[in-house]
């Protein structure tokens, strides 16, 4: 019987092509051999689950991830990740911030990295104070008071690419940048942040679909980005404003051939709303909201209710027909929804993995996730429109950071 050592590179490869991430992982460490193997790109990787990003460990300073396949959390050393920010996730690269706002493009696991050029509109800024200079006027999101940490987790809302840089080197990074979430790209070579024109408002959403970045408005409008000389977006489908359902965000997504627009709602969370039937009670409570009902006020002005997410409405755009429809469900896909580019899998290969189901992360107009945690992450079941927890509760905390997902790519 031959030995593992006598199996040739090609076999090898081609056993690694089955292999779930953390196994091609725990593969490349036996050996050298075995490690440049697991090197090589001549198989597409393994259909996987994605994983979350989570925050960095403040002893070690590695980096935790949690697995959706096992149910377990991996802590790996990463020292490009040192002290950054997850604003975003494509093509299993991450886009991280460090404090001063510098940015940079890296896969974790293979450590090839780009640095990035100055956000736009933010190259110049040297503190906090700059920062919150820019806010508008009637901005409410947030205290003028916040801190760095808070602030910078509103530079970038969501960054992307349009190819694995790996397999393209011509490829395109998009973000949506500051308060009004503004969208600009950056190609390799390039020296600055080119922001694209055509903007009226805040931005919603942006996804890399057949070919073309598209960008949501918060009337659903969807606009196809020009990279025809000056950059510009140009309608494909125009305002239609939903008076009776307002949802707090929407999302685009590359679906199996088909693009998408979810919408979520939400809702302030009153678990802590208590009925008391009692007269006696109700007095003495009374009399007490009389005596601190300054206080109270007071209270409730700097108070930041939580918010969870109560379910989500799926539409499919037509490009030639200028429509929008509903779909009642996605078959057996599941989605994941967050700061990352489309991602979606077929439940059915995992059996783990809710079938109709979408999951989401903490959302990104929550702006101090510090300082309230980012409670809000779970499954949304399209059949039965229930909502149901993926994170373990045996060792859920909130977490630093709004967690990001990331579909971890070897190569």
């Amino acid at each position: 019987m031959a030995a593992w050592s006598d199996l040739t590179n090609d076999v090898l490869e081609h056993i690694t092509s089955f292999l779930a991430f953390p196994d091609h992982y725990r593969f490349g460490a036996v050996c050298k051999n075995w490690r440049s193997v697991s090197k090589q790109r001549r198989y597409p990787p393994a259909p996987q689950l994605p994983w979350l990003v989570l925050e960095e460990e403040k002893e070690t300073r590695k980096r935790k991830f949690y697995s959706l396949s096992d149910g377990k959390h991996y802590s790996i050393e990463i020292p490009e990740l040192h002290g950054r920010y997850i604003c975003g996730s494509s093509h299993g690269w991450l886009f991280a911030v460090d404090i001063k706002i510098n940015g940079i493009l890296v896969n974790p696991f293979t450590r090839e990295c780009y640095e990035l050029p100055p956000f736009p509109a933010f190259s110049d800024m040297t503190d906090v104070t700059t920062l919150v200079e820019q806010l508008p006027s009637d901005y409410t999101e947030g205290p003028r008071n916040a801190t760095f940490e808070e602030m910078r987790i509103k530079i970038v809302f969501k960054a992307i690419l349009s190819h694995d840089p790996m397999e393209r080197s011509d490829f395109t990074a998009m973000i949506m940048f500051g308060y009004k979430r503004t969208p600009a790209f950056w190609r390799p070579g390039d020296l600055c942040w080119t922001v694209v024109d055509g903007t009226k408002g805040s931005m919603e959403d942006i996804v890399y679909f057949k070919g073309s970045f598209y960008v949501l408005s918060p009337s659903n409008k969807v606009s196809v980005m020009d990279f025809e000389s000056k950059p510009k977006l140009i309608e494909v489908i125009g305002p239609r404003i939903d008076i009776e359902s307002c949802p707090f965000e929407r999302y685009l997504i590359d679906f199996n051939g088909n693009l998408l627009l979810i919408k979520r709602f939400c809702k302030y969370d009153d678990d802590d709303d208590d009925d008391d039937d009692d007269d006696d009670e109700e007095e003495e409570e009374e009399e007490e909201e009389e005596e601190e009902e300054e206080e109270e006020e007071e209270e409730e002005e700097e108070e930041e209710e939580l918010i969870v997410t109560v379910g989500f409405d799926v539409m499919e755009p037509n490009l030639e027909e200028n429509i929008l429809f509903e779909r009642s469900d996605i078959d057996d896909f599941a989605l994941f929804l967050g700061r990352n580019s489309s991602i979606y899998v077929n439940s059915s290969h995992f059996p783990k993995c809710k079938r109709n189901g979408i999951y989401f992360t903490h959302s990104t107009r929550s702006f101090s996730p510090d300082k309230f945690g980012c409670h809000d992450l779970g499954i949304f079941d399209m059949t039965n429109k229930t909502i149901s927890k993926f994170y373990p509760v045996e060792v859920f905390h909130p977490l630093v950071g709004s967690p990001v997902w990331f579909t971890p790519n070897p190569w």
